[in-house]
């Protein structure tokens, strides 16, 4: 085995053995009695008694397309985040050709983060944020 895959290798046991670890935490510990309640299927907020092809509520849609902008800003911000708090990060990019400039990096950053807000207004005015 070559010695740059060994931490990988690590990494991956260990996270098998908290895995299993878990599971038999939960059994040993987590309660036994098992009712018909607990038993039932439960989707999307609401107890699975009607048929399968019935119309949801918007509400469910909007819920999704909010995590879906927040979980998708996160993936785009985060690696520049730390790209430009390194000092080689995006001058190094830059300097490779990857990249043209620092400011184009910064201006697609800021148009996605613009487009998110228009996104967060467009939710705000539906109502989506309203507890019901």
């Amino acid at each position: 085995m070559e010695i740059g895959a060994v931490p990988i290798f690590v990494f991956a046991l260990a996270a098998a053995a908290v895995a299993v670890g878990m599971a038999l935490f939960g059994k040993l510990v987590g309660p036994g009695r098992t009712t018909p309640v607990k038993q039932m299927p439960y989707e999307s907020g609401m107890d699975p008694v009607h048929d399968a092809r019935r119309r949801f509520d918007v509400w469910f849609y909007l819920v999704a397309i909010e995590f879906l902008l927040f979980d998708v800003e996160l993936l785009f911000l985060y690696p520049w985040a730390v790209a430009s708090g390194h000092p080689q990060g995006i001058d190094r990019a830059v300097a490779e050709g990857l990249i043209a400039s620092r400011t184009l990096v910064f201006g697609g950053a800021m148009v996605f983060i613009g487009l998110l807000t228009v996104g967060l207004i467009y939710a705000w005015r539906k109502g989506a944020f309203r507890w019901r």
